[in-house]
């Protein structure tokens, strides 16, 4: 169990009480006179999540969710607890991609469990940052639940900019005089930009509801603060949006672009197959020998069916050029 636990301490007056807590001696302390307790765990698995399941009453489907993951961002109420899940995401530079993660928070009168699955959005600099403002911590859960979301919502800044610079360079690609055509890379982007929406913009009704409806267990003062991380994120999923109708229009302009090139080379074919077949006719007449064929006697009869091939071919290749066939 101490392998998947981050963090575990108890806090009083916005202050962290000292010593190593175990789940089951920090149930007991909040019980007792602590104002509440913060418990971190990274991919615990069911075994794993046992005590803190027990010590913490926390309900099984909520709990089935955390251990297993894979959920789309809501907020539920069990009893008198709430359970929310998040969604994290990290722009990965070096291969050009958006990492995913969750995070998963129980929420209780005395008590935030929170669960972190996969590599984005870690939360230890957070809590370092929240035990240096004690004023903040004094709100209790609901304080330390809003700078989760803030954390998680300050995220997604960053992976929006790495994707708008990836779709800027698919862009110039498109209308680049290198002839590419990067239909797989645009492919890609419009499939990162949906599953970066999906994660973003399911979170925008559960921060809404924290941010309106009033809740026994959100403090009155934080909820404001749910307001500026729920406008906030409202940007960023209105920014992707425009990321999608952009990505749209420059697959629409990558085929069109496609197809001008295919009609350019079937007109350079075309002018080169017209310039070759001059020589071909006038070498197959040539060729057919009968005997009163007047070149075939004539001195100057190969030198002139020459001279005549190059300048039909050359008359040829002028017109095609005006024409920008070739």
């Amino acid at each position: 169990m101490a392998s998947v636990i981050v963090d575990c301490a108890a806090y009083e007056n916005g202050q962290r009480l000292p010593g190593t807590l175990t789940t089951s001696e920090a149930a007991r302390l909040c019980r007792k006179r602590s104002d509440f307790v913060w418990i971190g765990l990274h991919e615990p698995t069911e075994e794993e999540f046992e005590d803190v399941r027990r010590d913490f009453d926390l309900h099984e489907l909520a709990v089935e969710d955390a251990i297993k993951a894979h959920q789309r961002p809501k907020l539920e109420s069990y009893g008198d607890s709430i359970f929310m899940v998040l969604k994290t995401a990290r722009y990965v530079d070096a291969t050009e991609s958006v990492e995913f993660g969750e995070i998963l928070v129980f929420l209780g009168p005395k008590f935030i469990v929170v669960v972190r699955h996969g590599p984005a959005t870690g939360l230890k600099d957070l809590r370092t940052s929240l035990e240096n403002r004690p004023e903040f911590l004094t709100h209790g859960p609901s304080g330390v639940l809003h700078a989760v979301l803030d954390k998680v919502v300050d995220d997604y800044g960053p992976v929006a900019a790495g994707i708008e610079d990836d779709i800027e360079e698919v862009e110039a690609q498109v209308f680049s005089s290198d002839r590419l055509n990067p239909v797989e890379r645009i492919y890609y982007l419009k499939r990162e930009v949906q599953e970066f929406r999906r994660a973003a913009a399911s979170l925008l009704d559960p921060l809404k509801q924290l941010a309106s409806v009033p809740r026994p267990l959100i403090v009155s003062e934080v909820r404001e603060y749910f307001r500026d991380v729920h406008d906030h994120l409202l940007r960023i999923t209105e920014q992707v949006d425009s990321f999608r109708d952009l990505l749209t229009s420059i697959l629409q302009a990558n085929m069109t672009q496609t197809s001008i090139r295919q009609n350019e080379d079937m007109r350079r074919i075309s002018a080169w197959v017209a310039i070759a077949a001059v020589p071909t006719m006038i070498a197959g007449i040539y060729g057919m020998n009968f005997e009163n064929m007047p070149e075939l006697t004539s001195m100057y009869g190969y030198p002139s069916v020459l001279g005549l091939m190059f300048v039909m071919c050359v008359s040829l290749y002028v017109f095609f050029r005006g024409r920008n066939w070739l």
